[in-house]
């Protein structure tokens, strides 16, 4: 094949190339904006059409990810994902290393079995909320986890695009087919590689962040309240000899039930009234200082659980927290005792502490007529505060904007999932239908509302990659890939194996950072395969090693993935300069040894 001769719209590309790199790692402008203005000049000079310019917002790629960002939402908002990081949680602790070498492995797995981009947005909820519970910043966990869901594409061949297409690429050349885990073991040495250079590498090659960035913000009753405590769980044994009241703890133990059941968990009470009696076997959920709560537990034969086991979904951050309200002077219930108002009966929600001035009460908070700037500190579920706080009887000195949880439609969000996943398995359809189609459900069936749906999305990521994939049309349509790839291979002459690979290995690399990894996929495995026939090599694993190492995008945020999770991990250009270098050098060592090493 006769390579091209270099022209002016190469050059012009070329220059676009340079341009948008620039402004990447400089940051002068916000990334979204480069590509924005990349997919207004090209048609300017004349390099694709107009309409060619704004194909991204349509292209499959886009579409895709819009609507596995709001399938993911719709599973995270009926805590679907949470169920499925509880034993990561559970496992980890709070170290980041167990938390990021789990999470790695975990989204590895899923992404090794569906597109890695869906991986990387089912997971990203749990990712924060994993941040927010171990106060670990989030910027040192996502950029590892995303890096893990692009190599855990490469483990069997429908984890990533260019996997996907490599059969049909080959068999114009009578080249044999691979199999689904053709390669299983690149793939798992990859990911195992990828997580080894982030627990020994870490410290250095992620931004450091705070707890405060990687962690929302969240408002700390025991800094304002010291005697409030914490939450507890606790059994009243079989052979106790008193049965106290809801009251009596709060009276004279300064300790509020905020949670009973007195038959096993089939029945719950959140929060049970304050005359409500709590009989021999019952087990409640209090919030107290841990001296007065032990105290307690001895005047009345209860044991204290060591944590939360009952009530742990019922009273997790992610459904139920503490509030501060302030009373306004137009409330309602000024002049009104907390008694008076019930609080626990009518709004579901339990007072734990009221601050008057200089002074806060514990205890005997029934008695106490609320004024206009009295605070009340309480414990309830956040539907609760959110009703509270549209009735204008309260000001909340915090904000309370905790998303509401809808457990109760994980059954038909799962049914979403499984249908658009289902589709893409089972049918032709364009995988952009077919993840559609499981978004239009979560519409459809209430586990969303539009309006959610169209907030879940990250559009900055969407102008960014929409706004690139002009500037690969471009790159191939002027012959400027094909230009580079003839001249950068035409200088192999007659290489060994361990040269071609590594000189495919790095060409792919470099052109899946400018075009599609499935654009450098379909371009280079023509290229390749006559070169290493030529040159005695075996042309399926030169074939291999281009499908995958146009995954090795790590340098620049142009990966579906990396763009998916600059925003939230509040990344820089330049971060992932810093830690996608090594991660880019390593990755082409281990396919070229594992493909001399197993293959060969």
């Amino acid at each position: 094949m006769t390579p091209p001769a270099l022209n002016a719209d190469m050059i012009l590309v070329l220059l676009l190339i340079a341009a948008a790199v620039f402004l990447f790692i400089v940051e002068w402008i916000r990334v979204d904006v480069v590509a924005i203005l990349m997919m207004v000049l090209l048609p300017m000079l004349g390099l694709v059409s107009g309409t060619q310019a704004f194909s991204g917002l349509s292209s499959n790629a886009v579409v895709s990810i819009i609507a596995v960002i709001i399938i993911g939402r719709g599973l995270d908002h009926t805590r679907v994902v949470n169920r499925v990081i509880r034993p990561v949680l559970r496992w980890s602790g709070s170290s980041r290393g167990r938390v990021l070498g789990l999470l790695s492995v975990t989204v590895a797995v899923v992404s090794g079995f569906m597109q890695n981009i869906g991986a990387a947005a089912l997971f990203l909820p749990a990712v924060r909320r994993i941040s927010r519970r171990t106060r670990i910043p989030i910027p040192r966990i996502l950029m590892p986890v995303g890096f893990a869901a692009i190599l855990g594409g490469t483990v069997t061949l429908v984890g990533s695009s260019p996997l996907i297409l490599l059969n049909d690429l080959i068999k114009p050349y009578g080249l044999a087919p691979f199999h689904l885990f053709a390669p299983m073991p690149v793939g798992l040495a990859l990911v195992g590689a990828g997580v080894l250079y982030f627990l020994l590498l870490g410290r250095w090659v992620l931004p450091h962040g705070d707890a405060a960035s990687g962690a929302e913000e969240a408002f700390d009753p025991a800094l304002a309240y010291p005697q409030v405590g914490r939450l507890f769980e606790l059994v009243v044994a079989r052979g106790a000899v008193k049965n106290p009241r809801v009251r009596d703890l709060c009276d004279d133990y300064w300790t509020h039930v905020v949670a009973l059941s007195t038959d096993g968990g089939r029945t719950r009470f959140l929060p049970p009234e304050r005359d409500a009696e709590i009989p021999r076997g019952a087990v409640l959920a209090v919030y107290g200082p841990p001296e007065r709560v032990h105290s307690m537990a001895r005047a009345y034969g209860m044991t204290v659980k060591p944590e939360l086991e009952l009530f742990k979904e019922d009273l997790s951050s992610d459904l139920a927290g503490v509030v501060e309200a302030v009373v306004t002077p137009r409330s309602r219930f000024v002049g009104r005792s907390i008694a008076e108002i019930t609080f626990r009966r009518h709004h579901h929600v339990t007072p734990l502490a009221l601050m008057r001035e200089d002074r806060i009460f514990y205890t005997r908070l029934g008695e106490i007529v609320l004024r206009p700037g009295d605070a009340v500190l309480m414990h309830g579920a956040w539907d609760r505060f959110h009703h509270l706080g549209r009735r204008d009887q309260f000001v909340y000195s915090h904000p309370v904007d905790h998303e509401i949880m809808e457990p109760q439609k994980a059954a038909a969000a799962v049914a979403c999932f499984a249908l658009a996943m289902g589709m893409v398995i089972f049918t032709d359809l364009l995988l952009s239908v077919c993840l559609m189609t499981g978004a239009l459900g979560m519409v459809l069936t209430r586990v969303l509302t539009i309006d959610q749906a169209y907030r879940a999305v990250d559009w900055r990521t969407i102008f960014l990659l929409a706004g690139l994939i002009p500037l690969g049309l471009a790159t191939e349509e002027s012959g400027l890939a094909a230009f580079l790839a003839h001249h950068a291979l035409g200088l192999l002459g007659q290489p060994t194996p361990l040269v071609l690979y590594l000189v495919v290995g790095g060409l792919s690399t470099l052109f899946t950072l400018v075009i599609s990894n499935v654009g450098a996929v379909v371009l280079l495995v023509p290229l390749v395969v006559p070169l290493a026939r030529g040159a005695g090599v075996d042309p399926r694993l030169a074939v291999l090693v281009v499908g995958l190492a146009t995954s090795n995008s790590f340098l620049i945020p142009t990966h579906q993935v990396n763009a998916l999770y600059m925003g939230p991990g509040r990344y820089h250009s330049r971060d992932f300069l810093r830690a996608g270098a090594g991660m880019s050098l390593l990755f082409v060592v281990v396919v070229v040894g594992m493909i001399l090493l197993f293959y060969s």
